[in-house]
């Protein structure tokens, strides 16, 4: 007897679909919210929900994206589980969070790289991206050689690293843009980012720097293991953006050094770029360190559990491209520079891979959530409106 030849679906369907279910409970969960308003005062997302009557998938994607997973509302709440309502604002609008990054994402059909972008496959990319370096000096010569005065471009050549990096991280950001930029589309049609007041982009910056929302809406901090509040997270979360910022601004203050003062690497420990590095650096052990500590120990309702892997892949990646930065630049001058530099650049590298589809996302969508927070809530209320 032969086997019914039974279609299957394949992983787009599966993926559109449980999509649609995550839009669908966050939905019905924010209907019940809507009617309690209990949390009103807590964050952006509750007084922009109450602006809606209905939560279609663009308000959904707006509004997750603006929530901050800070868990307050969680525990204040008289309907979360185990009550029937089941209501947890944080867990579903995690769950839509990283739908809405698959569907906007550029190239869409790199968009499913969010579900696999895990612990393993960071650790194994940087590995492998290592272990090709290594094989090169090993090949050309250079990997033994003796200590070369901190001089990288020994090791690597100056244009080989910017023919390595250029192109990579000139896709992150047109990739990281053109995401955002369809996002935006969707939850503000007709209008552009462009077109904000000065005043609304101010607040939106401000309270992006500032990482406002993840003060619980009543500056006392996040929920983290149980009731009790903290600032950890959010503390956690500066010396991560910090001293990301940091590094990128040594590496463009070193660029600068090169291109338009002729002045080459390497740079003195008291330089400008070595200074900026090394706090961007400690900033980037603390932070991912922190966060990685909160992540383990988080309480089992907040947030998805199955966006773990690709949480604590970014924080690796993270981790490790600063702690290899600090260990090249504390034995640059011996003869273990050329194995640091190949490992730091590996990792930096399989950083910037992984940087569109990853972790690193949730804050560009952020950023323009609150940016339409901002601007939203200085228009009229249509629904006051129309009550008059």
């Amino acid at each position: 007897m032969q086997p019914l030849d039974l279609p299957t679906r394949g992983a787009d369907e599966a993926a559109t679909e449980a999509a649609t279910d995550a839009a669908a409970e966050a939905a019905r969960q924010l209907q019940i919210c809507n009617a309690c308003r209990y949390c009103e005062g807590f964050c952006a997302v509750f007084p922009a929900m109450t602006r809606r009557l209905e939560f279609g998938k663009p308000e959904v994607d707006y509004l997750a994206n603006l929530c901050h997973n800070c868990g307050a509302c969680l525990h204040a709440c008289q309907y979360a589980p185990p009550h029937e309502f089941a209501v947890n604002i944080p867990q579903a609008m995690a769950r839509v969070r990283v739908h809405s990054y698959a569907d906007y994402a550029w190239p869409q059909s790199l968009g499913r790289l969010y579900k696999h972008n895990g612990l393993a496959l960071a650790l194994a990319l940087a590995a492998g991206l290592a272990l090709f370096l290594l094989l090169a000096l090993a090949l050309n010569g250079t990997l033994a050689q003796g200590p070369l005065a901190g001089n990288f471009y020994r090791v690597f050549p100056h244009n080989l690293i910017v023919y390595m990096f250029a192109p990579i991280f000139l896709f992150a950001l047109l990739a990281l843009a053109l995401g955002v930029r369809g996002f935006w589309r969707e939850i503000s049609p007709g209008e552009r980012a462009t077109d904000a007041p000065g005043a609304a982009a101010a607040e939106a910056t401000r309270d992006a720097l500032r990482l406002k929302y993840l003060d619980g809406g009543h500056g006392q901090g996040c929920n983290e293991t149980d009731d009790a509040f903290t600032l950890w997270r959010r503390r956690f979360h500066h010396f991560t953006f910090y001293g990301f910022l940091l590094c990128f601004a040594a590496t463009s203050v070193a660029t600068l050094y090169h291109y338009l003062f002729g002045w080459h690497a390497p740079y003195a420990l008291t330089s400008l770029p070595v200074l900026l590095g090394t706090a961007g650096g400690v900033g980037l052990l603390i932070g991912p360190a922190g966060l990685l500590w909160l992540n383990l120990r988080r309480h089992p309702l907040h947030g998805d559990a199955a966006q773990k892997p690709m949480d604590r892949g970014f924080i690796a990646l993270l981790f490790f491209a600063s702690a290899s930065g600090l260990a090249l630049l504390a034995w640059r001058d011996s003869g273990a520079m050329a194995l640091l530099l190949a490992l730091h650049l590996a990792v930096v590298m399989a950083l910037f891979l992984t940087l569109p589809y990853g972790k690193f996302a949730h804050g560009i969508y952020r950023s323009a959530a609150l940016l339409k927070w901002a601007v939203e809530k200085r228009q009229p209320n249509r629904l006051q409106l129309g009550s008059e």
